[in-house]
């Protein structure tokens, strides 16, 4: 099996890319987002590959990190009705981070901007993935918790007064909740919700 190709960038074509390892010409599927992020043809390039074994076929998934390819995984693994087709949809247009926010969140219309990515299939993933997220949720993985009690309506008031309060300032759930974060850590506990959303928007204001 091959988990991972390093090599020279061959070619960029709209759904995939060609590594060149030592004479050697690997298709690699990717998602949009893998694709838009690789250097020019003729450099240096190395993707994480998936392989996927079939009585007709191999082919190679590939993905910038290794974090993108468990979540690859993840989505086909857990969620029914999810493939690689769609698994590759999500990861185009959420990158692992957002995904893992997203889920946390229970935000089923940030998974559902995926293309061929309906409701259902966005609020199974939103479930089904829901206790995996901490695990998989890379940089956003510090303010993961608060997101949680957020996504499931048990985050104390002031903490969810402040976020809807940056909410209708037209700031993503997401990006408010990192704010919120950040001010809960320097406000200290039992700060009121005036307080968070001040300290919040100086937080966004950097």
């Amino acid at each position: 099996m091959i988990g991972k190709l390093k090599g020279t960038l061959d070619e960029i074509a709209e759904d995939h890319c060609v590594v060149d390892v030592h004479g050697v010409g690997y298709v690699a599927f990717c998602p949009t987002r893998t694709l838009a992020s690789l250097p020019g043809v003729g450099e240096a390039v190395t993707l994480f590959i998936e392989t996927y074994v079939r009585e007709d076929m191999i082919r190679l998934y590939g993905f910038a990190t290794a974090l993108e390819r468990e979540w690859f995984r993840l989505l086909q693994n857990n969620v029914p009705g999810v493939g690689a087709k769609v698994a590759l949809a999500v990861l185009s247009t959420l990158s692992a981070s957002e995904l893992a926010n997203a889920v946390a969140l229970r935000d089923v219309a940030m998974v559902a901007r995926a293309p061929g990515v309906g409701k259902k299939v966005a609020e199974r993933i939103v479930t089904e993935l829901r206790d995996k997220a901490p695990a998989y949720s890379g940089p956003a993985s510090g303010t993961m918790g608060l997101k949680q009690e957020l996504g499931d309506g048990v985050a104390p008031a002031p903490v969810a007064d402040a976020v809807s309060a940056l909410t209708n300032l037209g700031y993503s759930r997401d990006v408010a909740a990192n704010a919120i974060a950040a001010a809960m850590k320097a406000a200290g506990e039992g700060a009121d919700s005036a307080k968070l959303i001040r300290l919040g928007l100086k937080e966004l204001a950097r």
